[in-house]
């Protein structure tokens, strides 16, 4: 077996532990990010699902983090592309540097507080690892060498469900990329 072959059974395999119906169904391909859901900070669910046809910015973040100022680019990005569709959401996460150990009200607090957020932000989880979020373990399935590395790390879904794009860390959300990505993603929306 090559190990092109061999990865991609380990993948599918991974993803059939992840979603045991798809075992069931036979069906791997049915997999796209409508398939997840984060508890969102404040209560409720923040299901992928329902934004459906609409490009997702995915972003791990962290009150505490030098690259905490994105979070003001995150809200621009949401504030301008948002009417056409883009639906920006942070994830909260302590897997990097413990850069988030604060619970809600703190979270809130930077995000709101500080950086005027008006997008969806999720409950604190973790990003990587055996305990990563379920979203994030099918995006290193995809993509085993574009997994966060630090805080600030960006998926962005196309308005089909499917990872399209990945910007590092180091990458601003108003950076030129990312919004060429992102209009590519809105089309005549």
């Amino acid at each position: 077996m090559t190990s092109f072959s061999r990865r991609k059974s380990l993948m599918l395999m991974g993803s059939l532990a992840l979603f045991p119906s798809l075992a069931r169904a036979g069906n791997s391909s049915a997999v796209n990010a409508w398939s997840f859901s984060f508890p969102a900070l404040q209560g409720g669910e923040i299901k992928l699902a329902d934004f459906k046809g609409k490009p997702i910015l995915v972003i791990n973040t962290a009150s505490q983090c030098g690259f905490s100022g994105q979070l003001a680019g995150m809200e621009q990005l949401y504030t301008r592309y948002g009417p056409r569709g883009l639906v920006v959401i942070a994830v909260p996460s302590n897997d990097f540097g413990g850069q988030e150990p604060g619970g809600p009200e703190e979270i809130m607090a930077t995000a709101e507080g500080e950086y005027h957020a008006t997008f969806p932000i999720t409950a604190k989880q973790s990003v990587k690892g055996a305990d990563a979020h379920p979203f994030y373990r099918w995006t290193a399935g995809l993509k085993p060498s574009d997994t966060p590395r630090w805080n600030f790390h960006k998926y962005l879904i196309g308005r089909n469900g499917e990872l399209t794009d990945i910007f590092p860390t180091a990458t601003e959300p108003t950076d030129s990329r990312v919004i060429s990505a992102i209009v590519r993603e809105l089309g005549d929306s």
